[in-house]
């Protein structure tokens, strides 16, 4: 088949690269530059915690990122590219003037696993425990939960190996297109046979329920900090995530703001940012920082991802949040048995609606 794909951020590129793989002649139609590294897919931390996320995230998206954890692995192996990939789980840290809101997440946390039986159970580790996994913590903790299976990968490294495997596999990519579903018509003698459009906020203008949600993340270079795994604190504002990646470089995020503003970031995010990274590891004092990054990931009204069919052979994908990384393979999935059967049983599982509308 002769494919569109509108948008080459995460979900175009997984789309592109797994259709184009299967056969089928791809045509990627992209916005911005092939160079340009502010689309939401790069600001993010890219952790694969759905038991973590059940705490702020409705029970579809937490199953559809249980799905995912098993489909990361085998998305990654397709790639020729390495992209760094941890399964090694979350640990939830917390200072003693956050006590209360930490048993309100332990709550949550219980609740979610009488809802979802087959998701992990958190483990509740004393001072000796939090030290036995991260050494470099020390006793500067006296409580903690051990989330355990969740995982995370280097965004970035992903985003270029897809780009890497798209040029490979013959993908046709247009940077700088600005395009929407109207400019198609497929089906039709010399149109595409599928249009699939995973624009997030490029999409607003024909999606109007679609918002912007403003992140803000801080990357760190802290070769002294010792840190093994994904790591989040309790805070009173929002929660707040330190994860890992390769060479001592460690994403410290993420606010969570109603804005659709795109300026960088403010002084006092990354002050709080910063501030709460510098408790749990004195470390981070040393840290020099690489970058600050603010974007804003797209999100409907109920902050949940939405499949829609507009027609009979144009299929849009959007409303991932702040949840891309989590819930994307299972998304990819969906559209893929979309294509291929008009119907998708996975979605019927989770409980994802697939909308359709006129063309």
């Amino acid at each position: 088949m002769n494919i569109v794909i509108l948008g080459a951020g995460l979900m175009g590129r997984l789309l592109a690269c797994s259709l184009a793989q299967a056969g089928h002649t791809l045509t990627v139609y992209e916005a911005k530059e092939a160079s340009d590294r502010s689309a939401a897919a790069f600001a993010a931390a890219a952790m694969l915690a759905p038991l973590a996320e059940s705490a702020v995230a409705e029970d579809l998206v937490v199953r559809m990122g249980q799905y995912g954890l098993t489909r990361w692995p085998e998305l990654l192996t397709a790639l020729q590219t390495p992209v760094f990939f941890q399964q090694q789980g979350t640990l939830v840290l917390w200072h003693h003037q956050d006590a209360a809101d930490a048993q309100r997440l332990g709550a949550l946390l219980a609740a979610t696993g009488q809802r979802l039986p087959d998701l992990p159970r958190p483990q509740t580790l004393d001072a000796a425990g939090i030290e036995q996994l991260e050494p470099g913590l020390g006793a500067r903790f006296a409580q903690g939960l051990y989330l355990p299976g969740e995982g995370q990968l280097d965004n970035h490294q992903l985003m270029d190996a897809l780009l890497a495997q798209l040029q490979r596999l013959g993908v046709t990519l247009h940077w700088r297109s600005l395009r929407n579903p109207a400019d198609f018509n497929p089906g039709q003698p010399g149109e595409p046979d599928w249009v699939l459009d995973c624009r997030g906020l490029g999409a607003q203008a024909q999606w109007p329920a679609l918002r912007g949600v403003r992140g803000e993340v801080v990357l760190l270079h802290a070769p002294g900090v010792r840190l093994s795994r994904p790591t989040r604190l309790i805070h009173p504002r929002y929660p707040i995530y330190i994860a890992p990646k390769e060479n001592g470089v460690f994403k410290i995020g993420a606010t969570e703001i109603e804005s659709d503003d795109m300026s960088p970031v403010s002084v006092r995010s990354a002050l709080e940012l910063l501030s709460a990274a510098y408790t749990v590891d004195p470390g981070f004092g040393e840290a020099r920082i690489i970058d600050l990054v603010a974007q804003c990931r797209p999100a409907l009204p109920d902050n949940q991802p939405a499949v829609r069919w507009l027609g009979a052979r144009t299929l849009q994908v959007n409303g991932l949040y702040r949840h891309g990384y989590l819930m994307s393979p299972a998304l990819h999935d969906v559209v893929l048995e979309l294509l291929s059967q008009g119907t998708s049983a996975l979605a019927a599982r989770w409980a994802l609606p697939v909308q359709h509308l006129n063309a």
